[in-house]
């Protein structure tokens, strides 16, 4: 028996009625991707197949509370926003996470859905704006990547790699240009590992971004520079 639950598919449920295990949902400004410095309702449900070297959300790996997703629904409707970021951990781990998108489309709610790449896309629903990591080598996890992901992207979604040095960068630039991301959704992020200590009020930006940064404007890379802007702001702090 795995000790980590989400590492163990016993709570994977299927029956609407079982709800799903929430580590948080809380009011935020959305920190990266399109939606970028827009206010945002994070759902972030418990449990990840992965582990990132440089994962910030470790404390999402267990724990959480097992809610319906109605008690859910309830608190997302609590505050003043239509906009939604479902994170983890990893939400595709719990089968349930496709009854609670259906559930806030039906309300209205515009989706933006955090996946690691790992598990099927197939069966989330197209109105949801898929952000999809390409785990890198650095991350530990590469050789988890499901490429067939890649035949249900569409213009609506984004990609995103997570580069910690050059041997990374040049690793992404050969799956952008093998792959033809960029055709394939609308936007291609390359973010610089940057995880900064909750006790640092003012975290300077890591050398690694201006590096990347200069990388990308030498090869004139079809892709978006991105810094965490809530990590920026509040340090990792949760629930911001």
């Amino acid at each position: 028996m795995s000790d980590h639950p989400l590492r163990n598919t016993s709570i994977a449920v299927t029956d609407p009625s079982a709800g799903l295990r929430v580590t948080e949902i809380f009011y935020s400004l959305q920190g990266e991707a399109l939606t970028s410095g827009l206010p945002t309702i994070f759902i972030r449900l418990t449990g990840c197949p992965l582990r990132c070297v440089y994962c910030d959300t470790e404390y999402a790996f267990v724990g959480g509370e097992r809610q319906s997703l109605d008690e859910i629904m309830t608190t997302v409707a609590s505050h003043p926003c239509k906009r939604i970021c479902l994170t983890g951990g990893e939400p595709l781990a719990q089968p349930n996470a496709i009854a609670l998108i259906k559930m806030l489309l039906a309300e209205g709610y515009e989706i933006s859905l955090e996946t690691a790449g790992a598990l099927s896309v197939a069966d989330v629903p197209s109105a949801v704006s898929k952000v999809m990591d390409i785990k890198t080598p650095s991350s530990g996890e590469a050789d988890k990547n499901l490429w067939s992901n890649l035949d249900y992207l569409t213009p609506h979604d984004q990609l995103k790699f997570v580069i910690m040095n050059r041997a990374d960068y040049e690793w992404s630039v050969e799956q952008l240009r093998t792959h033809a991301l960029d055709e394939r959704v609308g936007t291609v992020w390359f973010s610089p590992m940057f995880n900064v200590a909750e006790d640092d009020s003012s975290p300077e930006v890591p050398m690694l971004a201006q590096e990347l940064a200069e990388w990308i404007l030498t090869d004139a890379l079809p892709v978006r520079f991105q810094l965490q802007l809530h990590k920026i702001i509040w340090a990792d702090a949760k629930g911001k």
